[in-house]
């Protein structure tokens, strides 16, 4: 009965097995009913069964239903009725169990065939669990065994990570310690600092645990080191570099500033209102903002600071600044004494040696005004100018010591020029050029002294040389270049002079007049827009020109006078003339030139004074020169105061003194100014007059019979007509005394003379001291001439012979 109540729960509806255990546990349940003891639990009531029974899931809810009605009826001591409920509701349902198996008998039995079956398999089943339980046990030491030797594995596993990674670490940290060496050795220095610190400041502080990462501490300092030494040693080959392209650098500043000089020169002649602009004034810089050029960077040249920059930057990141600062300029100072050669020459062809030295200096300092103003932290100003003025100052005292050397103007010049374009250069970057200015005044008097000196020769040669003849003009050609070169204006136009003329001067004074241009353009030629002194200029040419015309020429001129060649004389005067005039002309020159430097003030040569007082000398030399020759023809005068006969013509002397006068009139005086030839005749005629009546007047007269007298009335008179030729009513005034002399020898009552009013209107010039003298001198008589007279007359003439 209990079996079949077992069974009956197998065959429960669907939905109920569902819920009910697996399939296996199921099996064992059964499996344990078939071999457990059949017992025959108490019953419930009939209605708590039924309800039990059709609500309750499954076979063991069937207990936990029943135990609380079992503990109500064992309260109330109603088990009994429990036990025989539970006996009914077992009866009623073996009965419906053994219906059921009656009308399935087969079924039942074939099932319990299956069940045996299945009990069968069920054992060889358990057979096979405990041996897999047995195994599973074995294969669980053996894991036990394995999962022990696994953790130990993991161990030493985890050990052997630790040890891979703290390798790692360290081979990292040597890879970056080579990579610093290898960076170094390819000259990334900048690089190679950077993996040092990121090593120091990143890496090593992993690996602080090992003794590498403290070996490699202590060799950081000493790699900086190397790094510092390593770029140092590119900034050195860097500054050779510098140093090897400075003079190509100077060159090409110097060509670009004479590039800027000739298109303002250009800009100038198209407007003229820039012609007050100098290089490098804001007008000029403005102008030529087209024309911008890079003079570090073109295609020329590169100058690469690159070096100079990483240098600057890795003594930043080693905190080394002040060092670095400090052998940089050492640096530069010794470059800079290797820069000045011990000496230069100044008159080499075309300048090459000042040339270098100039240029060298120049790129010198443009790289380093080009550094300070890159690198400001550097390369100070003051550092900057303190090795420029030692430049210019070394430059300067060179450049001095070839002066001595110098002995040609032009040299000069070309040295001046070169200096003057190597500051305006210098000026566009800023540097002070007062040495070199102040240079350059030194530089001018040493200019100004061989232009003296040789313009000195040239005046000396052209004066010594000169013939002192009126220059003769052939060609109009020939008379335009005196005129151009010449402070003269001819009396007629230039149309109207005839072919060939003869020039008043001569050819002493147009070249003089070319010597005084070269040299005023000469000097003007070092005063140009580059020279900041022209005040010094103006008046250093005022003293050379008035020395050279005073000392060279006017000195030269007057000693020239001395000569007894009377037309030389004249032509001396003549070109004293000219020179004075010259001279005002020069005077308004350097006036307008000086004007030009806003000096404005009127200007006075003391050749021109000079010139205008030797006039005099030279005309008194004329007078001084005439009146000996009319000296020499007056003595020659062979008068017979005692004559026997009367003389028929003239004396020879007052014909020769008469033509003398003639000629010097129309060829040797013709030249002079009217007023002076004037004053010459005036003067000669005034001292002929005197030396005829000092004739009559000489001690060895004793006395003059009336032959006498007509001969020296007959002299008077041809002189008087000459005189009367030239149309000169003030050079007749010269002889009244002589005349009024003969006049009185000639009266028939001298007594006339002692009365003071007839004297007055007949005889006024006539010296009162002297007519007396005359008239007691005089006879009337006139004898024949004795032996002894004769022979006295011929001795007298001998000695004057």
């Amino acid at each position: 009965m209990a079996i079949v109540y077992r069974l009956s729960s197998i065959w429960r509806p669907a939905a109920t097995r569902e819920r009910q255990l697996p399939v296996l546990q199921v099996l064992q349940v059964q499996v344990q009913v078939l071999v457990m003891p059949i017992m025959v639990p108490p019953m419930p009531e009939p209605h708590v069964l039924n309800q039990v029974y059709h609500y309750l899931p499954s076979d063991t809810d069937y207990l936990d239903q029943l135990i609380p009605s079992i503990r109500d009826y064992s309260v109330g001591n109603r088990t009994p009725q429990l036990l025989q409920s539970l006996s009914r509701f077992a009866a009623d349902k073996e009965a419906e169990i053994e219906s059921i198996c009656n009308t399935n008998h087969q079924e039942f039995v074939s099932s319990v065939n299956s069940l045996l079956r299945i009990r069968e398999g069920t054992v060889s089943l358990t057979a096979e669990i405990l041996d897999l339980n047995q195994s599973i046990q074995t294969s669980t030491e053996r894991l036990a065994e394995q999962k022990k030797a696994l953790v130990e594995s993991r161990g030493h596993r985890q050990n052997i990570d630790e040890t891979s990674r703290a390798i790692q670490d360290c081979l990292e940290v040597l890879r970056l310690a080579n990579q610093v060496h290898d960076l170094l050795a390819k000259k990334n220095h900048y690089a190679a600092l950077r993996a040092l610190e990121e090593l120091q400041n990143v890496h090593l502080k992993g690996v602080t645990q090992y003794k590498i990462a403290e070996m490699i501490q202590r060799s950081v300092p000493a790699t900086q080191r190397a790094i510092a030494e390593a770029v140092m040693s590119d900034l050195n080959t860097w500054l050779f570099h510098i140093r090897e392209m400075s003079p190509f650098l100077g060159e090409l500043a110097l060509f670009h500033t004479d590039q800027r000089k000739s298109r303002l020169k250009e800009r100038a002649e198209q407007i003229p209102y820039l012609e007050h602009f100098n290089l490098n004034s804001a007008i000029e810089l403005v102008a030529d903002e087209d024309e911008e050029y890079d003079l570090l960077q073109n295609d020329d040249l590169q100058v690469p600071f690159a070096p100079l920059f990483e240098c600057l930057h890795i003594h930043q990141s080693l905190g080394q600044m002040d060092k670095f600062r400090v052998e940089y300029a050492s640096t530069r100072r010794r470059q800079k004494d290797l820069l000045l050669p011990a000496s230069v020459t100044l008159v080499d062809e075309g300048g090459a040696s000042l040339h270098n030295l100039l240029e060298e200096i120049a790129g010198f300092a443009i790289v380093e005004r080009a550094t300070m103003m890159k690198v400001p932290d550097l390369r100070s100003s003051v550092d900057v100018e303190e090795l420029w003025d030692s430049m210019c100052q070394g430059a300067v005292g060179i450049i001095s010591k070839a002066l001595h050397g110098v002995d040609n103007a032009e040299s000069i010049l070309k040295t001046k020029n070169l200096i003057a374009l190597f500051m305006q250069t210098m000026n566009t970057w800023n540097f002070s050029v007062r040495v070199f200015d102040d240079f350059l005044l030194r530089l001018f008097e040493k200019y100004a002294e061989l232009l003296k000196r040789r313009f000195s020769d040239d005046f000396q040669e052209i004066v010594s040389t000169d013939d002192y003849m009126p220059m003769p003009i052939q060609t109009l050609e020939e008379y335009d270049k005196v005129l151009n070169v010449s402070w003269y204006a001819p009396e007629a136009s230039r149309e109207e002079q005839e072919f060939p003329c003869i020039l008043p001067f001569s050819r002493m004074y147009p070249l003089c007049c070319i010597d005084i241009r070269n040299f005023l353009n000469q000097f003007y030629f070092f005063a140009n827009d580059d020279f900041s002194h022209p005040s010094v200029i103006d008046d250093t040419l005022k003293d050379a020109l008035d020395d050279l015309l005073s000392r060279k020429v006017c000195d030269t001129l007057v000693e020239r006078l001395s000569s007894q060649y009377l037309g030389q004389i004249v032509q001396i005067l003549i070109n004293l003339e000219h020179f004075e005039l010259a001279c005002h002309e020069l005077e308004l020159l350097l006036a307008a030139a000086r004007s030009q430097n806003s000096t404005g003030t009127s200007i006075t040569l003391r050749a021109t004074e000079k010139f205008r007082s030797n006039k005099k000398a030279a005309e008194k030399r004329i007078f001084e020169v005439v009146n000996s020759k009319i000296d020499d023809l007056v003595e020659t005068a062979e008068y017979e105061w005692m004559a026997t006969t009367p003389p028929s013509e003239p004396s020879n002397y007052m014909q020769t003194l008469t033509r003398f006068l003639s000629n010097i009139m129309n060829s040797t005086l013709l030249g002079l100014p009217t007023e002076i030839k004037e004053l010459i005749y005036f003067d000669a005629l005034s001292h002929a007059a005197n030396m005829i009546l000092a004739q009559p007047m000489a001690p060895e007269v004793k006395t003059i019979n009336p032959n006498g007298v007509i001969a020296l009335a007959k002299d008077v008179e041809y002189l008087s007509q000459f005189v009367d030729s030239l149309n000169n009513p003030i050079l007749r005034e010269n002889l009244d005394e002589l005349q009024q002399t003969v006049q009185l020898m000639q009266a028939d009552n001298a007594d006339e003379f002692y009365d003071i009013s007839t004297r007055n209107k007949k005889y006024g010039r006539v010296d009162a001291m002297q007519g007396p003298v005359l008239l007691e001198k005089l006879t009337r008589t006139v004898q024949a001439p004795t032996k002894v007279d004769k022979f006295v007359n011929l001795s007298s003439r001998f000695k004057k012979t």
